[in-house]
């Protein structure tokens, strides 16, 4: 894949749906109640439940990687967030490339919802044309020492 200075990324759009802004704080561990808990949100001043900026994190990262392959690394994520992700909005990513060198690109990302930005941020990305190319060691002999037999099942 060719990358260049002034790139734009296809958007990505997300549904943000309650299923996905308590299955994100659960995975990342954030057991605060404004990310699962409606009163308790609408208590603290929320109008709603809203996504954790884990979450946010995380799909800021799967938008760089499925545009640039499995095989890309992301070295550096900054993002700040702005206005909330609640439940029933949609979220669209969209990314242009600021710079390429070394076999590292940085892009600009910018997620906007119903009510604004919700993130914007850089993402450092080694892209994969430097990533470690794999080879397959050599195959070597083995003596078994023991009369075990070597099932998934047997005790070793």
């Amino acid at each position: 894949m060719t990358v260049r200075t002034g790139d734009e990324l296809p958007p990505l759009r997300i549904p943000i749906t309650r299923t996905l802004i308590v299955a994100g704080a659960l995975a990342s561990r954030d057991y605060q109640d404004v990310h699962h808990d409606a009163e308790a949100a609408k208590e603290k001043g929320s109008p709603d439940i809203f996504m954790n900026i884990l979450t946010t994190n995380g799909l800021v990262g799967r938008y760089i990687t499925d545009h640039f392959g499995p095989r890309a690394r992301l070295r550096k994520v900054a993002i700040r967030l702005g206005a909330p992700n609640y439940p029933g909005d949609e979220m669209v990513l969209t990314g242009k490339v600021t710079s390429v060198a070394e076999g590292m690109a940085e892009v600009a990302v910018i997620g906007k919802n119903g009510i604004g930005h919700h993130v914007t941020g850089t993402v450092t990305v080694r892209l994969a044309s430097d990533a470690p190319k794999t080879t397959t060691a050599p195959k070597t002999a083995t003596a078994l020492t023991s009369s075990t037999p070597t099932t998934p099942d047997a005790p070793r």
